[in-house]
């Protein structure tokens, strides 16, 4: 066992934002590499930073972790309303949010349990909402999690992979009704502003035509793509969509608002939009498919399990390297971290000469935006050398 840092003896953990494939994973991988290699002691914080606000915090132990490898969620709960600099206290009486900072409360409970640093598991707007608690003094170490994989700094973040599993098999489930049936099947995927759900789990699918939030479409461009699968191809198609996709010169399409969330914006219906335009266009019979928080649940799939045990692993190296307010990373394939800030309240995107969509245009899927392509190329002879 080596021994930690004089200044680091307990540490906190949290699960924030949106739960995820590979949760348990990461807390497993914490608290044993905490406790087993450096004999640091853990406490567990309930539902995100509104254990914190509560006092909601209790000891982990190697067993408390013990055979959550395989299961999704969290076993310490999640919570995506809660932004300590910004909380939610209740409505006035014209029934407007009433907000006031609870980041000193957070830190006093922090301080209280004598936590030396906390470990905070999530994506763009948790590590936000943990910048009001580095700024009051609090060692912030956060790990990279999200199913949309937009963190910026990062290649990756778990549970992106299972999810794009989910979705992959979901797509490959409605080629077979849409050939029964000679329909066009329009399946709307989870992403928020990013695509990358959609674009790899479209490719990996054989989807026909892909949109995008990064790439505004032309219903006519899909509807002329669509057109020529049915009268001269194999009769149905496969569209998938992302969440955040608009049309060109358009607005994203929103669910609802919901105003006492720090991020109250809950995007939803452009898939019906599409088919809706498709069906018009093309005056063939469509059908829509929201997968929704599917993509969310299950069991996390080895590849995520093995990166969110990498990433729990390297949060507490970096503490026992002496870091402060850093998050882990992978890029290129190998573990490092960056500022915490760097990642807060931003998004990465998926850039337009992405490799995969460059694939995705030579073999024909359409992005919606009117770029030539060719739907049943003609062989072009051998060149002899």
């Amino acid at each position: 066992m080596m021994s930690p840092p004089a200044n680091i003896r307990r540490i906190g953990v949290l699960t924030g934002g949106g739960d995820c494939p590979g949760l348990n994973a990461v807390l497993r991988a914490v608290v044993k590499t905490a406790i087993l290699q450096h004999g640091i002691e853990v406490a567990g914080i309930e539902d995100g930073f509104q254990g914190l606000i509560d006092d909601r915090v209790r000891p982990l132990t190697t067993r408390d972790v013990s055979g959550i490898l395989v299961r999704g969620g969290t076993v310490l709960g999640s919570n995506n309303r809660c932004n300590p600099r910004r909380y939610h206290v209740g409505d006035d009486h014209e029934g407007n949010p009433v907000y006031r900072d609870v980041t000193d409360r957070c830190v006093e409970v922090a301080r209280r349990h004598r936590l030396d640093a906390i470990i905070v598991i999530g994506g763009d707007g948790t590590m936000a909402a943990a910048s009001s608690l580095v700024e009051k003094g609090l060692n912030i170490v956060g790990v990279p999690k999200t199913i949309d994989n937009d963190i910026v700094g990062t290649e990756i973040s778990f549970g992106f992979l299972t999810a794009v599993n989910t979705a992959t098999e979901a797509l490959d489930k409605l080629h077979s009704t849409a050939d029964s049936h000679h329909r066009v099947m329009v399946c709307e995927l989870m992403g928020r502003n990013a695509g990358w759900i959609t674009l790899t789990a479209g490719i990996a699918s054989g989807s026909d035509v892909i949109l995008l939030p990064e790439i505004p479409f032309e219903m006519e461009s899909v509807a002329e793509f669509i057109d020529a699968r049915m009268t001269k191809g194999p009769g149905f198609a496969i569209v998938a969509v992302a969440e955040g996709a608009r049309m060109r010169g358009g607005e994203q399409v929103v669910a609802r608002t919901v105003h006492n969330s720090p991020d109250p914006i809950r995007l939803g219906g452009i898939g019906q939009r599409v088919a809706d335009g498709i069906a018009k266009l093309c005056r063939v019979e469509t059908r829509t498919t929201v997968l929704g928080h599917i993509q969310r649940g299950g069991t996390p799939i080895p590849a995520d399990r093995i990166l969110a045990t990498h990433f729990g692993y390297h949060a507490i190296q970096t503490l026992m390297l002496g870091g402060r307010n850093r998050m882990v990373v992978r890029q290129n394939n190998i573990f490092g971290d960056v500022d915490l800030l760097h990642a807060a309240g931003k998004q990465r995107l998926v850039p337009e000469d992405h490799p995969l969509i460059s694939a995705g245009r030579a073999i024909g899927i359409s992005f919606g935006d009117g770029v030539p392509h060719s739907h049943y190329p003609t062989a072009q002879p051998a060149v002899v050398v």
